[in-house]
């Protein structure tokens, strides 16, 4: 399938899906004429990259595990825990640098001002 066809099919622009090619998330096979052909089951492997970004993994990750995601979920095989479990030990190490900072953040402003102190800028109220 041409690129428009998968980019139809997916809703991911033609830029977007070239980029995922650079990066080498996706491959297809050029023409003599220089147009990109994919193969029926691209439309699968966009949407476990979609997935994947979602759960924010950086494209290096993906390219890693993407071998070994399966079906329409996706559905990772064990090969991939480690990755995954490291990226979440670091997900978690970012948190915690983000709550003491905020923390610390929060303490510094003047005390004669705790309504603000206790809100955030987009107005929710927020335990400082």
């Amino acid at each position: 399938m041409k690129i428009g066809e998968l980019s139809r099919r997916t809703g991911v622009s033609p830029r977007l899906l070239r980029y995922y090619e650079e990066q080498g998330l996706l491959t297809s096979i050029r023409a003599d004429s220089g147009h990109r052909s994919y193969d029926e089951d691209a439309p699968v492997v966009v949407r476990h990259i979609r997935a994947l970004l979602s759960a924010n993994l950086p494209t290096r990750v993906i390219r890693e595990i993407l071998p070994c995601v399966e079906g329409p979920g996706p559905q990772l095989n064990e090969c991939v825990s480690e990755v995954l479990r490291e990226r979440l030990r670091s997900m978690d190490d970012q948190i915690d640098e983000l709550r003491e900072a905020r923390s610390l953040l929060a303490h510094l402003l003047p005390q004669e001002f705790p309504r603000q102190r206790a809100t955030s800028p987009g107005g929710n109220r927020r335990a400082a």
